[in-house]
């Protein structure tokens, strides 16, 4: 009985700290990443958490563009973000974990890939 007790507290606990980890992605992250050029661009992300589901923008040299299919589960973030260049929709895809008051970012743009870390800019 006691096994079950204490397995059970764990899972509680273990639920408790995804769904607070969750929570604290929300809000507004900014991050800066190699540009074509070698210049550094710099991306905004406001970002909004509600159970799994991630919402919210991504704001760069090339405007605002909405989350789209966005989840968090733990400490992962996926989201799309279809930006247009030079006339042609271009579907950039992140890919990221939650490390504390940052998220490392692994973001895949057609062929090119690069990593990025945001940073928390408030809650």
């Amino acid at each position: 009985m006691k096994t079950r007790t204490v397995g059970f507290l764990c899972a509680v606990a273990l639920l408790a700290t995804l769904t607070v980890f969750a929570g604290n992605v929300t809000g507004t992250w900014k991050g800066s990443y190699p540009g074509r050029d070698g210049q550094t661009r710099e991306s905004t992300f406001v970002l909004k958490a509600e159970g799994e589901k991630l919402t919210g923008t991504v704001a760069g040299g090339r405007g605002e563009s909405e989350i789209k299919d966005g989840t968090i589960k733990g400490g992962d973030i996926n989201f799309l973000v279809v930006r247009n260049f030079g006339g042609n929709d271009v579907t950039v895809k992140y890919k990221g974990k939650v490390v504390g008051d940052a998220i490392q970012f692994k973001v895949e743009a057609g062929e090119r890939s690069y990593e990025m870390t945001a940073k928390r800019v408030s809650p």
